[in-house]
């Protein structure tokens, strides 16, 4: 699989995890999450996405899973996230998904909490 983005193509896993995290960007996580039935990335797509990226990028290559970003997104958006909440934002699995519009690899993290 591959996304075909302003005149490039970006490789991808066949989970659709983009093989060099460093080619990604904002537009093509836009064009990414297009193609998962995104069709725009609000503020709070873009925060959770942004947290999954800090986490990974800057404490030790960590994924959180959904109950973690449930954590940090309440704190950050000063209100009870509910998991429900996350997963009208990534329908497909807020840690999973949103890692991989993020430009994110595939988590190897077990299932559950």
């Amino acid at each position: 699989m591959a996304y075909d983005f302003d005149g490039k193509t970006y490789e991808t896993t066949a989970s659709g995890y983009l093989v060099d995290q460093s080619e990604w960007s904002p537009d093509l996580a836009a064009h990414i999450a297009a193609h998962e039935a995104i069709p725009e990335l609000t503020p709070r797509h873009w925060d959770v996405m942004n947290y999954l990226r800090e986490e990974y990028f800057d404490n030790g290559e960590h994924q959180p899973n959904t109950r973690t970003i449930m954590k940090a997104m309440s704190e950050k958006w000063g209100e009870k996230v509910e998991q429900r909440a996350l997963y009208d934002l990534f329908p497909l699995d807020p840690s999973k998904q949103a890692g991989r519009i993020a430009g994110l690899p595939e988590s190897r993290r077990k299932g559950g909490y």
